[in-house]
C-alpha cells in the first residue's frame, strides 16, 4: 500500500522546541515542532538503546536522544557522531495550521 497524507495535530498542539508521540497509520512516529516554524517527522524510538525521541532535546536540525545523548540529523536522520541512523517522514504544516505527515 503506497504511502498517504495523515493529519496528526494542530500545529499549536506542540510547542515550539519540543516534540510528540503519534500513531500514523499504525505506526508510532515522533514529530516535533521546531522554534523556526519547521516540522519534522521520525521513527519513535532511537535505534542505540530505544530512547523516546519525542522526549529529546532539538537545536536548529538535530534532535538529541534523552537517554544516551545520541545526535541526528532531522531532515536525513544520519546519526551526527555516530554511524546509526532514523528513519525520516516527510511531513509538513498544511493550510488551516495542521500537521500532516506522509507515512
Amino acid at each position: 500500500m503506497p504511502d498517504a497524507e495523515h493529519s496528526v495535530c494542530a500545529l499549536s498542539d506542540i510547542p515550539p522546541g519540543e516534540g510528540r508521540l503519534f500513531e500514523v497509520a499504525g505506526k508510532q512516529i515522533a514529530v516535533f515542532h521546531m522554534r523556526s516554524g519547521e516540522v519534522y517527522a521520525t521513527q519513535a524510538e532511537c535505534p542505540h538503546r530505544g530512547g523516546p525521541l519525542a522526549d529529546g532535546l532539538t537545536g536548529g536540525t538535530s534532535l538529541v536522544c534523552p537517554l544516551h545523548d545520541r545526535t541526528f540529523d532531522l531532515k536525513t536522520g544520519q546519526g551526527i557522531g555516530n554511524d546509526q541512523c532514523l528513519t525520516v517522514y516527510p511531513a509538513r504544516v498544511a493550510d488551516g495550521g495542521k500537521i500532516v505527515v506522509l507515512a
